[in-house]
Formats: structure tokens, sequence, C-alpha cells
């Protein structure tokens, strides 16, 4: 079992609702970014989502998109971001996913892509324009490698696909939560949940719930439906707007309500 599987596994037997947190990589800058992630998980983060950053990030809100291309401009990089986990690595050992895009795995090499970021100490890999048709692109290098190619599912998602998709996932199941994009308030929770329940009967994966949860209130909501949330954009917001230290208090926050609703 994957550091992370084993992670999320156990907050969901124990009854305690995981807290995946995401950081477009090198925004604003790396050192930022090291600083960020290893201050997140000192608040009580379960998991940190590393985005690469991406000229076209079409799965992404206007702060993500905003805070890539800024990322772009200052000189990130796929090898930069690689470098990154391999820094994080020497001081945590908290569970990382790499988000991406295809094409920026096709551009450094398939291969390669997923070696060194394995090398470097990732645990799993979320591509949200790859569907699953085309899943096999990259399901066997990382069954080779040893880290889940973490699956999608949304409110459009048909049942037969759903349960296809939930039956093939693991690490978790990132269940998305409106048809937009990342970004903005979104407290209506009962589409994707109706979409877990039907998930939930091919599989017992943790299923987490990412796009539009952007404080306390929003993660509580959520997690009436799932095992784990996924928080972004916010994150994003609290780093540009307030520092590290927005950031920490955002973190502490979700935490603490996830917690004080799981006793």
């Amino acid at each position: 079992m994957s550091n992370l599987s084993e992670n999320l596994q156990g907050l969901k037997e124990s009854g305690r609702k995981g807290l995946i947190v995401y950081l477009t990589a090198g925004y604003p800058d790396y050192a930022t970014t090291l600083e960020t992630v290893l201050a997140m998980e000192a608040e009580g983060a379960d998991v940190i989502e590393i985005g690469i950053p991406f000229s076209d990030p079409i799965a992404d809100g206007p702060v993500i998109q905003h805070a890539a291309t800024l990322a772009l401009k200052s000189g990130a990089t796929t090898a930069k971001s690689i470098e990154l986990v391999a820094q994080i690595r020497k001081t945590s050992s908290i569970p990382l996913v790499v988000m991406t895009y295809v094409n920026s795995i096709l551009g450094y090499g398939k291969e390669k892509f997923i070696a060194d970021f394995v090398k470097a100490g990732i645990d799993g890999l979320i591509v949200p324009d790859l569907p699953l048709e085309e899943a096999g692109l990259l399901e066997d290098i990382c069954t080779k490698q040893g880290i889940p190619l973490i699956g999608l599912i949304a409110p459009t998602s048909t049942v037969d696909r759903i349960k296809c998709i939930a039956q093939k996932a693991e690490g978790f199941l990132y269940c998305v939560s409106n048809t937009g994009v990342t970004g903005g308030q979104h407290n209506n929770y009962d589409q994707i949940g109706t979409v877990i329940e039907a998930a939930r009967q091919v599989s017992q994966i943790p299923m987490a719930i990412g796009f539009g949860i952007g404080n306390s209130q929003g993660a509580s909501a959520a997690a009436q439906y799932a095992d784990a949330v996924i928080v972004g954009s916010a994150i994003l917001e609290k780093l540009t707007n307030e520092g590290v230290a927005g950031v920490r208090s955002l973190v502490r926050s979700i935490r603490e309500t996830l917690d004080e609703e799981g006793e």
C-alpha cells in the first residue's frame, strides 16, 4: 500500500476527515512554496497536492491560472518542481500528490516524468485532462513505479462511468463538486453526494471532494458526503494576500472544524 493510500485509509477507518491542500509549485517562488508546504503540514494538512504550472490549465479557475502564469514567468519548470519535491522530502514524509496536464507529461517524456517524480518522493498523480478511455497512456507506467493514478468523477458522470472509474481507483477518488472550474464558493454538495453514493456501491476507496471549498464552513458541508476535502484556490488567495501566515490560519481553521465535527 502506498504512503498516500495508507494515510487516507487510516483516516477513514478512524472516522477522521482528511484535509488535502493544493499549492502551485513556484508561486510566488519555490522557497515560499517549500515554506508553505511545511507550514500546512504543521497545521494539520494530511496530503499536499502540488500543481505543476502549465500555460493552459483547463480545469482551473482564475486564481490558480494566475498563480501558474506568474510562476511560469518567474522561471518555474517541471525539473524545478521535481527538485521541490526532493527538498520537501528532506524534512517531511507527508503524502505528496502531483497535479498536472497531459501535455506537460508528454513534453518531459512520460516514463521520465513519472520516474523522476517518484524518485524525488511523490505518492500519487492527478491528470484532470486524461479521460478514462485514454488512461492507458499512463496506467502501466504508474503501476510499474508503484504510485496511484488518481481518477476523477463529477456530477455529470453516468452511473456506469462512475462504477468503472471507482472500480479502478487508487489512492483516493477525486470527486469534482461542480461542472465548472476550481475556485469560487460552492456549498451545495447534494449532486456530488449522489455520485459518491454510487461510487461507494463498488469501491471502499476514500472519496475526496474538491472544487469550490474556500473556508471551514464549506469544508464542513463537503465532509458530510466524503472522507476528505480538497482546498486549493482559497489557499493561493491567502498566500497572495496574507502570506504564509494567512495560509497557516486557514488550514488551522479548517482542520479544527473538521476535527470538532468528527468528535
